[in-house]
């Protein structure tokens, strides 16, 4: 737990730097574009509509759009600016619905006899209509409050730094600490914020100037502490630093720590971790050089961005023709293979297998009708997976997607008879799992190899060679201990990748 809180003024103020900046900006958006729709009638079922749609989309996916979007403007596609600019659509809709309802609840009478004592257009807004509409327009931001601190620990993924973390990788690492510690953190912020809000509104309502003046003092505080932060932060971002990438599994986070030391060790550089990327987010972001380095594996660039046929290919061959594709297409720099595969694999509970006599896919075959099968948010729109359903015939009574953090689990508990394995996880010699041998060769190589950017390359090759000492340095069964260390053993993966670097560098 004290690490976990070690980590919490970190993620607490990136959290607030993203939250407090996206909610200014929707006010300062919302409260004109609700005054211009509530005095140009036409406007407000399309401005309100609008929003809406944007509100129904799901808060992970509209982060999500913004990456393809800002990459295609050739803006910066991960961090601080997509998440900013979903958050502050996100908070727009109660601000603004409630900005229109306000306005058009006030008593006609009132209007009529301010235009009778000759006040403009404006004074009427800003002296009678605006106060007497400000209750609810308080009640719309306090709603926005709420959600767009909470949406806010979904920047994970679009790589933003937040009380996200937290909760991605402790589900990832199945370390209810940190998870708890995640949710405990943005729980009490939002309420907090909200909370200072309803006092604002309280003390403009009854007139208490002291309660009115702590609760802006706080606010001003809060956006004082957030504005140095940022701004301290853009002043050193713009020092060189190496930004190393982790997708939203164990073994990464593991790996990302491994590279980040490796470099810092051997070039005294800065490195920094970038977690819980989405897949496609961390290869374009390093395509793009808004990420220096990461792990990937060349059957998935194989299958999911050389469109190949899955079939049985030699792993030498898929490594060559990978390296080519990378360096010709896309200028990265495959700097070598790390000496283990993380391959796919349908695994279920030994006893079950043992008793139906399954050892291999295709003895799966014919009880696959009466079984479900689990998978990781990918794996059933991959193409391993159409491979693997197209070369055994496989048909399944049921397939359910789920977190891969709870799949084995639900696997070794019979929630599911068969799931799809990554085939260094520690779990599945922990949760007695047979991995099911691939006798038909449908499931590509999964070297683990370490791709670089065209930018890192040109600028600091000495990093390159820093990364190349570590290539064919872990086994299948090191990353398997490793795995499991994080995992079963509650470690961090930052202590894991620190016992094998120094064990590394104590070689000759």
């Amino acid at each position: 737990m004290s690490e976990q809180l070690d980590l919490l003024p970190g993620y607490l103020t990136a959290h607030l730097q993203i939250a407090l900046v996206a909610l200014l900006v929707g006010i300062t958006v919302s409260i004109p574009l609700g005054v211009l729709a509530a005095r140009v009638r036409w406007l407000e079922q399309p401005v309100l509509g609008l929003a809406s749609v944007i509100q129904t989309i799901p808060g992970l996916a509209l982060l999500a759009i913004m990456v393809p979007l800002l990459a295609a403007a050739h803006l910066p596609s991960i961090g601080y600016l997509p998440a900013f600019i979903g958050l502050v659509l996100y908070s727009v809709l109660p601000i603004l619905r409630n900005t229109v309802t306000g306005l058009a609840t006030i008593d006609p009478a009132l209007v009529e006899a301010a235009r009778g004592v000759g006040m403009t257009p404006r004074q009427r807004l800003v002296r009678v209509e605006f106060p007497l509409a400000l209750p609810v327009i308080i009640a719309g931001i306090r709603t926005s409050t709420v959600w767009t601190v909470g949406m806010a620990t979904l920047s994970t993924p679009v790589g933003a730094t937040s009380l996200g973390n937290y909760i991605f990788s402790g589900l990832q690492t199945r370390n209810l600490s940190a998870v708890l510690v995640g949710c405990i953190a943005a729980a009490t912020l939002a309420l907090t914020l909200d909370g200072l809000v309803r006092l604002v509104a309280i003390g403009w309502e009854r007139r208490r100037h002291g309660m009115l003046g702590v609760a802006l003092g706080a606010l001003a505080l809060l956006y004082l502490y957030t504005g140095v932060t940022l701004g301290r932060e853009l002043v050193q971002a713009r020092q060189e630093r190496i930004l190393v990438g982790a997708k939203t599994f164990t073994e990464q986070y593991i790996l990302s720590e491994i590279l980040a030391g490796q470099m810092t060790h051997e070039t005294g550089m800065a490195a920094a971790v970038a977690q819980s990327l989405g897949s496609t987010v961390a290869f374009d972001a390093l395509r793009s050089g808004e990420i220096d380095v990461y792990v990937d594996y060349s059957g998935t660039i194989w299958a999911t961005l050389m469109h190949r046929e899955t079939g049985a290919t030699n792993r030498s061959d898929v490594l060559v023709e990978v390296e080519r594709f990378l360096r010709d297409r896309h200028g990265i720099v495959v700097v070598g293979a790390l000496g283990f595969e993380n391959a796919y694999a349908l695994a279920m509970r030994r006893a079950m297998a043992e008793r139906l006599s399954i050892r291999r896919i295709s003895d799966l075959v014919v009880h696959a009708p009466a079984l479900s099968i689990g998978g990781d948010y990918e794996f059933f729109g991959r193409a391993e997976w159409r491979a693997v359903r197209e070369t055994y015939g496989l048909g399944f009574a049921a397939q359910r997607s789920m977190d891969p953090s709870l799949m084995y689990q639900a696997a070794a508990q019979g929630n599911v008879d068969v799931i799809s394995a990554f085939s260094t996880d520690g779990r599945i010699a922990a949760l007695d799992l047979l991995i099911l041998k691939d006798d038909r060769g449908a499931i590509p190589p999964y070297d683990a190899v370490i791709l670089a950017s065209a930018r890192l390359q040109h600028r600091h090759p000495e990093a390159i060679d820093a990364l190349r000492r570590l290539v064919g340095t872990i086994d299948g069964d090191t990353m398997r201990r490793m795995n499991l260390a994080v995992d079963e053993g509650g470690q961090s993966p930052g202590a894991v990748a620190t016992v094998f670097l120094d064990a590394l560098w104590r070689k000759p």
